[in-house]
């Protein structure tokens, strides 16, 4: 590396995905990113559900933990995917909605924007929700809309 020069450290993918997200649905920039953490399928649940619930055949493989502002992945998620990556999409979308102190009618309200960027981030690499986790239209409608 020449004298004059200095070396720079790029940013991480946090930082990029946050900046989509901002720059598509004109969510806030974060005071600073989500940790990551990994923990067993069976905490997930737990902690989503409560003790004892089963999630069905696929679990969950990431939560959002709003008091400890991080995004709880499953023991298996590398990130080594474009599908993997939207599921830090989806979770990252929830960050900025509490950063911004975002006020839902119903907990399934706040799903609807998560559920359309991360189907709109695996457009841009050719794949959609339905392709990469079996989650067509109806299931979203069923999941983001208020019950009560």
């Amino acid at each position: 590396m020449p004298a004059a020069a200095e070396q720079r450290t790029a940013p991480s993918i946090l930082d990029f995905i946050s900046l989509w997200l901002q720059s598509e649905y004109q969510l806030g920039r974060p005071s600073a990113p989500p940790d990551i953490v990994a923990m067993s399928s069976a905490d997930l649940i737990a902690r989503r559900y409560g003790d004892g619930a089963d999630a069905g055949p696929t679990g969950i493989m990431a939560l959002y933990d709003a008091e400890a502002g991080a995004i709880l992945v499953s023991e298996g998620w590398t990130g080594g995917t474009v599908a993997e990556i939207s599921i830090i999409v989806h979770e990252m979308v929830h960050h900025l909605q509490r950063e911004a102190g975002t006020v839902f009618a119903c907990p399934a309200e706040r799903e609807r924007l998560a559920y359309r960027a991360q189907d709109d981030w695996l457009k841009l690499f050719g794949q959609d929700l339905h392709g990469a986790f079996g989650i067509d239209p109806a299931l979203i409608l069923v999941a983001t809309v208020c019950t009560h």
